[in-house]
């Protein structure tokens, strides 16, 4: 993990040429942009053969790349008992061939509430979370499972939510979608800088360093109505305020990867890389970093015996 953040995409850049093509072109391209991480995009089913596995991470080393990759938009925590176990598959063969490619960290969608009460939802999601977390283990596969905050408020995933399944399940941080957290309540909020901070201070407190210094964030433009996200934007489209979430970042000292879902994922990435890094910059060159945390920080990020929101 690099000390500080580095940027990329969520799939391959726009501009990845076809020839080599596929992930290990994308990757190759992802280094000649000088961006440094990228996710792969394996959100409709996971066909990646051991060849295939071994292409990708051969190039990732030889790049020096981080690799992510996106599990299918078909996993559901909450599925019925006859769904889930085809939903469990799908995370595990993500989580199997992604280690096998070098990925460290499977993000996945963690489901809908169904018009269900958000605790028993919880104690669904976490049992089985934990199951296949303890599969993995087993394995010796030691991805980190990553369940990613929602944008739409029917939908399993907020960030107290995600924040708690990785105090109650070991192997397990969020994905911190601060797109979809703008658009998940329709009326534009958490969307300053106070707000920001606010947020990624919650994580501090719930997970301490490691939460912190290891931070996997997906970003861009979002459009949204009364129900939450409709679909992305490019960042210069919408309203969200970039800017002020990387100046939180870099105020809270965090560390990690930022990837982009732009729909012209490699302009935004560069975008809020060169932001970033002027921000970064502009903040050591004039102050001493100051990393304000709030009273009660459970610093080591062990799990406590707290009830989820």
């Amino acid at each position: 993990m690099s000390s500080e953040l580095i940027f990329g995409t969520v799939g391959a850049p726009s501009s990845t040429p076809k020839k080599p093509g596929g992930s290990p072109g994308a990757i190759a391209r992802i280094k000649e942009l000088k961006l440094g991480a990228l996710e792969l995009a394996w959100v409709q089913s996971v066909s990646a053969t051991d060849a295939t596995c071994a292409a990708i991470k051969a190039a990732a080393e030889e790049y020096g790349v981080a690799l992510s990759v996106h599990a299918p938009y078909f996993i559901n925590l909450n599925a019925d008992n006859k769904l889930w176990p085809a939903g469990r598959e799908r995370l595990m063969k993500a989580a199997r061939a992604g280690f096998k490619a070098g990925a460290t960290d499977i993000i996945f969608h963690p489901g809908t509430y169904f018009q269900q009460p958000p605790e028993k939802v919880y104690e669904i999601a976490r049992e089985r979370l934990a199951d296949v977390m303890k599969e993995l283990r087993a394995e010796g596969n030691t991805v980190t499972l990553r369940p990613e905050t929602m944008g739409k408020s029917a939908m399993f995933g907020t960030l107290e939510e995600t924040i708690q399944l990785s105090r109650d399940v070991d192997g397990v941080l969020p994905c911190i979608d601060f797109a979809h957290l703008h658009a998940r309540r329709g009326d534009g909020s958490l969307n300053s800088y106070a707000e920001f901070l606010d947020a990624l201070k919650l994580v501090a407190a719930g997970l301490g360093e490691r939460g912190i210094r290891h931070v996997h964030i997906h970003m861009s433009g979002i459009e949204y109505g009364p129900k939450g996200e409709r679909n992305h934007l490019m960042l210069k489209e919408a309203d969200i305020k970039y800017r002020e979430l990387l100046r939180a970042l870099v105020d809270i000292g965090a560390a990690g990867r930022v990837v982009c879902e732009s729909p012209d994922q490699e302009v935004d990435a560069l975008v809020m890389q060169k932001t970033y890094l002027k921000i970064s910059n502009l903040k050591s060159r004039h102050s001493p970093r100051v990393r304000e945390m709030p009273k009660g920080q459970v610093t080591s990020g062990k799990k406590q015996k707290t009830r989820s929101k």
